[in-house]
């Protein structure tokens, strides 16, 4: 067994990878011994299969092969695209037994649960925090770390929430799809619209 280096020169990335093909059975072994000697030399991610490691570098290059034949939406995994195919499809093979409702993606689920057990196993290590998601997590530590991720494409302002971004560009677009039910004034965030409700004394609705 020996290693090489081999370039390609489009994106000057470098991949090792082990050349003696192994037959299937040393195969199996290697993946019950976790032996990954396939390694990406940008964030150093080690695969078992030498094909795994290919597909890891389409996030690197930003290639998109894989188009839903539906809505054109490009993903650069194919299993990334089939569980996409299950939003067309209204599909949700993960059920949760405590409510019935159904995911696409088991992850999903697993993260559903902790809405019945209130589970909060992600804990911000700057101020104590926790969160049900590793997501959201990660969303909060922008918070002490200053990062704006996120800018506008039409004025340059910068947000450290995709959420924040899509509200502010509302006010370039002018939109405001939160309407009252009762007087029908609208407004461009759900918060000034439950505000607005306060207005209400209960012998006016």
């Amino acid at each position: 067994m020996f290693i090489i280096v081999v370039t390609r020169k489009k994106w000057l990335i470098h991949v090792r990878y082990v050349v003696k093909r192994l037959p299937p059975s040393q195969t199996h072994e290697k993946i019950h011994r976790n032996e990954r000697n396939y390694v990406c030399e940008i964030c150093e991610k080690a695969f078992i299969r030498k094909h795994h490691l290919h597909a890891h570098y389409l996030i690197h290059t930003q290639e998109k092969p894989h188009v839903c034949v539906i809505c054109n939406k490009a993903f650069s995994q194919m299993n990334t695209l089939t569980y996409h195919y299950r939003v067309h499809t209204k599909e949700g093979p993960y059920s949760c037994d405590v409510c019935g409702t159904a995911f696409s993606q088991k992850n999903t689920l697993t993260d559903h649960y902790r809405v019945h057990t209130k589970e909060r196993p992600h804990a911000c290590d700057v101020c104590g925090v926790t969160f049900a998601r590793k997501s959201s997590l990660n969303r909060h530590y922008l918070i002490h770390t200053k990062e704006k991720p996120h800018s506008c494409e039409v004025c340059g302002k910068a947000c450290s929430q995709k959420n924040d971004l899509n509200r502010h560009y509302l006010t370039h677009t002018k939109e405001k799809p939160h309407s009252c039910e009762v007087c029908g004034k609208a407004y461009s965030r759900k918060s000034h619209l439950n505000r607005h409700y306060l207005t209400y004394t209960k012998d006016k609705c």
